[in-house]
């Protein structure tokens, strides 16, 4: 795994956890005296906290690696091998082209 990949790993983790302390505040949970927050409904706050987490969530899965997204460049495509005839074929193997 690459450390491009981590990286976005980590952010992907640090957002996540940003999302579930804005909704700390927002279920009252850890109680936060802010002026200009004062007249919005913790509805709202835990809402977009909510939102932050998810946003995380995808942001750590799309730097997973691995072989499943990748494509092979100059790669021969392989071709079955079949053994038998008609109806009766079944395959065996594959080759390269």
């Amino acid at each position: 795994m690459s450390v491009v990949c981590v990286m976005k790993k980590v952010v992907g983790y640090g957002v996540a956890v940003v999302g579930l302390v804005i909704m700390a505040f927002g279920f009252n949970i850890i109680p936060l005296k802010v002026a200009f927050l004062e007249g919005v409904a913790g509805n709202y706050i835990s809402g977009i906290g909510v939102a932050i987490v998810i946003v995380g969530v995808v942001l750590s899965m799309k730097g997973t690696g691995g072989r499943r997204g990748r494509k092979v460049k100059n790669a021969a495509e392989e071709v079955p091998i079949y053994e038998g005839t008609g109806k009766n074929r079944k395959i065996v193997g594959y080759r390269k082209d």
